[in-house]
C-alpha cells in the first residue's frame, strides 16, 4: 500500500500509524498551504486540557502558496513559547527529560521554510520510534487520482475532522497520560504526547492502534 500524507508539525498519533501500514509513504510538498490544519499546528495535553500550538507563517489569504515554499514568519517568539508550553505540560511526564535534548534544538535554531522544519522533526520522531520504516518519498506533482493500492490521507488527517468517522483504520489504543485523572484519556494528541508519556513503549501503542486485519493484509 502506498500512502500519501501532508507535511505536518508534530503530527497526531493517527498520522504515525500510517508508517506501520505503508509499503511507501509519499509526503506531499506540492499542495497549497492551508490554514488551521496540522501543517503548522499540533495539539498537546496540558493541565488546562488540549492546547493547540501554531507556527506563524508568511501567508496572504489572496495568494496560493505551495507548501514547500511557505515561509515561517519572522515576527514573534513562537519557538520559545512552544518550548515553554511543552516543558510545562510534560515536565512531570516519565520521558520528557529523556527526550528533551532531542527536541530542544528545534526551538532555538532558525528555520526559513515550514516544510523543512516539519520534515526534520518527522525524521527525528521516526528515529525515536525505532521501527522498520517504509520507503519515504516526496511528491513531484500534486496528485488527484489514485489506484486501489493507494490511500490518500492528506486532508483526512485534519484537526477539524473526526477521525472516528473519517478513518476506520485508526483505533487509538489508550496509554498513560499525565493529566488522565483530570480529563480522562484524550486520544490522538500530538506524537510528542505519546513519546513523553510512554517512551520506548510508544511503538507498541502505535501498533495497537491498527486493526489486526490490516496488519495481516499489509502488502509489500
Amino acid at each position: 500500500m502506498d500512502i500519501y500524507l501532508s507535511s505536518a508539525y508534530l503530527a497526531p498519533v493517527q498520522y504515525y500509524t500510517k508508517f506501520l501500514l505503508a509499503r511507501r509513504v509519499f509526503v506531499e510538498q506540492n499542495d497549497n498551504y492551508i490554514k488551521q490544519t496540522y501543517r503548522n499546528r499540533c495539539t498537546i495535553a496540558s493541565a488546562n486540557g488540549g492546547i493547540s500550538l501554531s507556527i506563524p507563517v508568511e501567508h496572504s489569504s489572496k495568494d496560493k502558496i505551495r507548501m514547500k515554499d511557505t515561509r515561517i514568519a519572522r515576527h514573534g517568539n513562537w519557538q520559545q513559547m512552544h518550548w515553554n508550553t511543552m516543558a510545562s505540560a510534560y515536565g512531570s511526564s516519565p520521558f520528557f527529560e529523556y527526550y528533551q535534548d532531542d527536541f530542544h534544538p528545534f526551538y532555538h535554531r532558525k528555520y526559513s521554510f515550514l516544510f523543512d522544519f516539519n520534515e526534520e522533526l518527522r525524521n527525528l520522531v521516526l528515529g525515536l520510534l525505532d521501527f522498520d520504516l517504509p520507503q519515504i518519498e516526496y511528491t513531484t506533482a500534486y496528485k488527484e487520482d489514485f489506484f486501489d493500492t493507494e490511500s490518500d490521507f492528506r486532508e483526512l488527517i485534519h484537526p477539524k475532522k473526526d477521525w472516528r468517522s473519517s478513518d476506520r483504520d485508526f483505533l487509538p489504543a489508550p496509554y498513560y497520560q499525565v493529566f488522565e485523572q483530570r480529563f480522562g484519556f484524550t486520544a490522538n494528541m500530538s506524537i510528542v504526547d505519546l513519546l513523553f508519556n510512554m517512551g520506548n513503549e510508544s511503538r507498541i501503542i502505535l501498533d495497537g492502534s491498527i486493526p489486526r486485519c490490516l496488519k495481516k493484509n499489509k502488502e509489500f
